[in-house]
This record gives structure tokens, sequence and C-alpha cells, in this order.
């Protein structure tokens, strides 16, 4: 007998939601970086194995908005939260649950979900820690499962594919068994470009970029792919640039190489680097940047 279900992955930003989709996929969805905020968009994994498909939602991380992208990140996550079946809750190993985790077990409470707690980053926290940590979110909900784990080191990863399995639901399955992902191949290719800015430059910097694919096309064996990077200050575009080129130039090789192996063939990118002055407040730029609501 088949069986599916829609999870979505919540928590507060840069808590490790998106390791944990890659964990569980075996394959790189989701973008990552240190930085907090790196989801923007509400990224569908989907994951068959046996009778089972599980189809995880990675969300942004919860936040009070200070932008219209903030506010479009926002409702990704609620709208993520109304479209499925269970939820994982992810929170850090080492911190108790704050005002944001309250929200969220709210939420979730109130839209009916199973939820599963994760506690990642095990690995940076005690055995007491956690214990404690676990007193404390129990207290404010009956979950599932509570699964302590790392997913920087794969570590309890198969625990939390075994809970998440008793949630799935019998059905027959919504995409085909060989499917990774329902996002476009230019949103997959925007987005790989974006985590290299993350990964490769200061703070204040990738946060007030949108990467747009302006051509992507395929001929022969050669995949041609043209982004412009927007960003919201001249001084900003003189950093993403670099000296004589160089730090586009890296930019570009790494994002390059990553999706070579994702799309499997060569790649010709050619990157961009333009400015609109900020962008994330003005509502228009947000929409034409791809930060748009469906509904």
């Amino acid at each position: 007998m088949k069986r599916t279900g829609f999870i979505a992955i919540v928590g507060r930003p840069n808590v490790g939601k998106s390791t944990i989709l890659n964990a569980m996929m075996g394959e790189k969805i989701s973008i990552v970086s240190k930085k907090p905020q790196t989801t923007r968009n509400r990224i569908t994994g989907i994951l068959t194995r046996g009778d089972d498909q599980f189809v995880f939602l990675d969300t942004p991380g919860m936040h009070k908005p200070k932008t219209k992208l903030g506010s479009y990140m926002v409702k990704a996550i609620n709208g993520a939260v109304s479209d499925v079946d269970a939820a994982i809750l992810v929170a850090d190993a080492s911190r108790a649950p704050g005002d944001i985790e309250t929200a969220l077990i709210q939420r979730l409470d109130n839209a009916g979900l199973p939820v599963i707690l994760v506690l990642n980053k095990t690995d940076l926290s005690d055995a007491r820690t956690i214990g404690r940590v676990i007193e404390e979110y129990s207290a404010l909900c009956d979950f599932a499962a509570v699964v302590p784990m790392c997913a920087m080191k794969n570590d309890g990863v198969d625990i939390l594919l075994d809970e998440a399995g008793k949630l799935l639901l019998e059905g027959d399955w919504v995409f085909s068994p060989d499917s990774l992902t329902d996002q476009p191949e230019r949103q997959i290719a925007s987005e790989i470009v974006r985590e290299k800015i993350l990964r490769l430059c200061d703070d204040e910097i990738p946060h007030g970029c949108a990467v747009v694919i302006e051509e992507f096309s395929e001929s022969r064996d050669m995949l041609r792919i043209r982004a412009d990077i927007y960003c919201e200050r001249e001084a900003h575009k003189r950093i993403l640039i670099g000296k004589n080129g160089e730090m586009l130039k890296t930019i570009g090789t790494y994002a390059r190489e990553d999706m070579e192996k994702f799309f499997g063939v060569k790649v010709y990118l050619s990157l961009w680097v333009k400015v609109k002055e900020n962008w994330r407040d003005r509502l228009s730029l947000v929409s034409n940047f791809g930060y748009r609501d469906d509904d």
C-alpha cells in the first residue's frame, strides 16, 4: 500500500532546516550557509523510499519582518503550514524555547498537525542541557516524537526519517518516484548563485542581493545561463565584482561547479551585477525578482 505525506520543516533562522532537508534527501536541494534567513522561498524536496513518498517543504526562518521581502517570507511559512499533513519543528539543542518557537507551536497546534521536534546541533551542547531543553519543549506540546540530532554530521537522520514515516497517510503518490524537487530549473540556478554570494561576501551584502535568470538555454551538451545579480548599493556592486573582477569570477566558478553537478551537463555561466536601491522594501521589485504569492 502506497503512503505519502506533505511535511513542513519550520523553525527560527539558522537552526539548520535546509541542512536537515538535504541530509534526509541525500541530495543538495536547498542552499545552505551560516548566515540567517538563507532560505527565502518554500523549497520542496521529494523523497521516495519503497512504498513511501515524503514531500518535505523547507521554509524560511520565522522572524519579525522588517521589509516587504521579510513579509513575503513569513507568509511563505504560514502558507506551508496550511498545506501540509505534519510538521518538523527544528530548534537549537542548547536553547530553551523562545517567543518564535512558542508562536510556531501554537500555529501548528491550531492547524491540528502532528509535530516532530528536532533538536539540532547536539554537537554544540551536552546531555544535561539537551535533557532540560526537551523538558521545556515537552511542557508546551505533545510532540509525535523528539529527535536530538546533528545534521551536519548526518547523525540522527535515519531516526528522523523513521519517525516522519509514521506520519504518512495511505494514498497515491503526488510525484513520480524519480522526482527530487518541483522547483523550476531557473529557480535552482538562481539559488545556487545566491548561495555562493552568501558564503563569499560579508553579512549585509548577501541579504540585499537577488538573482534573476535572464537566459536558460540548452544546445548540444552545453547549458547556457545568464544571471543578473541585483544589489541595493553601488558600493555593494563594487564589492561583488571585486578587484579586477576577482570576486565575481570566484562566485561564478563555484556556482558553475554546483550547476554542472546538479544538471549533469557542462554549463556556461555569465554573471552581471546591477543596482536597484532598497529593492527589498519595494513590493513591485520583490515580486519581479520571483518572491511573489501564488494565491
